[in-house]
């Protein structure tokens, strides 16, 4: 069993970058920024929904 100092440190799932890091992007690499921050964005919520569902078929499993 791992002690929870031996566990990996997550990644920082916040960062969000200052305006004066945005303001030094071309407008090529903003909209490329917004590209991926989208797709970021529906890959997280098909994760989500997986664990969800995960969730939903173990909370019917215990229920009977």
């Amino acid at each position: 069993m791992m002690d929870e100092d031996d566990r990996p440190a997550k990644p920082d799932l916040f960062h969000r970058p200052t305006n004066d890091e945005l303001n030094r992007l071309s407008v090529d690499e903003l909209e490329a920024r917004i590209v991926w921050l989208q797709e970021e964005i529906e890959r997280t919520k098909d994760i989500l929904g997986n664990k969800e569902g995960a969730r939903s078929d173990a909370e019917a499993v215990f229920k009977k």
